[in-house]
């Protein structure tokens, strides 16, 4: 059962995906990915991770809360199940969160290097 659950997910990911670029005339969305979804084994609710380009996150993901209900009316003329899932979509924030750590550590190895040059210096004179 958990197959059809993956395969559900993926189709909905990327019809999604499909129907925000092509379908969705809202240009203050600007550019947008599906990157993940999960669906319920009853396949009633369907989370959508949306992650944006740029800045505005929050208001662009009540753009996409307002044209939601264009998208589930699309997506069910694509799917083929009984009942179209109830669409929650969910900030992607893990592209932040990735380029926060990754800061970190350059500054860590920044800070590193630097002490190491002060002790070399210390150890020459």
């Amino acid at each position: 059962m958990k197959y059809r659950n993956d395969k559900v997910a993926v189709s909905i990911q990327k019809y999604v995906s499909d129907i925000i670029q092509f379908k969705v005339k809202n240009k203050d969305l600007g550019i947008c990915s599906v990157t993940h979804c999960e669906v319920t084994n009853d396949y009633s609710l369907a989370r959508l991770y949306i992650s944006f380009l740029g800045n505005r996150k929050q208001e662009k993901m009540e753009e996409l809360q307002r044209v939601k209900g264009f998208i589930r009316t699309e997506l069910s003329k694509k799917l083929k199940l009984y009942k179209t899932p109830d669409l929650i979509f969910i900030l992607d924030d893990s592209y932040d969160r990735g380029q926060r750590i990754e800061d970190l550590i350059k500054e860590i190895h920044k800070n590193d290097i630097e002490r190491d040059n002060n002790i070399n210096e210390d150890e020459e004179v």
